[in-house]
């Protein structure tokens, strides 16, 4: 289980730092401090170094700048590695020097610290990793919303606007235009939707998770049904959906086998 949760925690640091460009290094450092101290007052250093392997791996592998050459098969990977440390090594006995203080209560009874430990990593993981892993899968699939092509090719009128300026300032509007600007809302609602995919599922609130997949289809209808000649806006909602919910539900099994194995 601790393997599990540095792993997670250790990638979804530090995707997380990699939003503050102008100083990722200082945060790369603090969260190599944070796993060193964790590994150490919890008697995981074996882990902690895995850990930190791994998500120099995961930077490297995953960029957040340009398509991964790798797809999302290091997401895989990572995900394989984390339900076998799970599901195959025995819950350890104590936790060091932090396991003789530790004691959270919650509800359903008490938390240990490698149990924390895993549910903070599944959340860091569920904030940005898991948007960079559904950018894999549609760069893999090549799955783009038509206006974006659109956006990204010349129109007439855009040939008309440039008869009457210079080739430099005509290419401007064109050079500016990021395909990957429509993924800025969903760098939010992606997020928040599996962080909501996760607690639900924990709770066995079924009823619930289900109405809010559906009403996700049901708000997102309009702008799919436009695109019916192609299916490119379905594919792209589909594909975009279906990872983001794997990875969720992937992350609450983590916790709850965790929690009752």
């Amino acid at each position: 289980m601790i393997l599990a949760g540095f792993l997670l925690l250790a990638v979804g640091a530090v995707d997380l730092v990699r939003q503050f460009a102008a100083r990722r290094w200082i945060g790369y450092l603090v969260v190599a401090v944070l796993l060193l101290v964790l590994g150490s007052v919890g008697d995981a250093l074996l882990p902690m170094l895995a850990a930190l392997v791994v998500g120099a791996l995961w930077v490297w592998c995953m960029p957040d700048d340009r398509p991964s050459s790798a797809g999302f098969w290091p997401a895989v990977l990572l995900g394989i590695v984390s339900v076998g440390a799970v599901v195959t090594l025995p819950e350890r006995s104590g936790a060091g020097l932090i396991g003789e203080v530790w004691h959270l209560d919650s509800p359903v009874g008490a938390i240990s610290f490698d149990l924390a430990v895993l549910v903070v990593g599944a959340a860091a993981f569920l904030l940005e990793s898991a948007n960079l892993v559904v950018r894999a899968a549609l760069d893999g699939e090549h799955t783009w919303r038509p206006v974006e092509r659109r956006e990204l090719e010349p129109t007439p009128a855009d040939a008309e606007r440039a008869d009457g300026e210079s080739s430099a300032s005509a290419s401007e509007p064109t050079a500016a235009i990021d395909r990957r600007s429509a993924f800025q809302g969903g760098r939010l609602i992606g997020p928040l939707e599996r962080i909501l995919v996760l607690m639900l599922t924990l709770a066995a609130a079924y009823p619930l998770l289900a109405a809010m997949l559906a009403a996700k289809g049901i708000v997102r209808f309009p702008e799919i049904s436009r695109g019916r000649e192609t299916g490119a806006r379905a594919e792209y909602f589909l594909v975009g959906s279906l990872v983001s919910w794997v990875i969720a539900l992937g992350a609450a099994f983590l916790v709850w086998w965790s929690a009752n194995g």
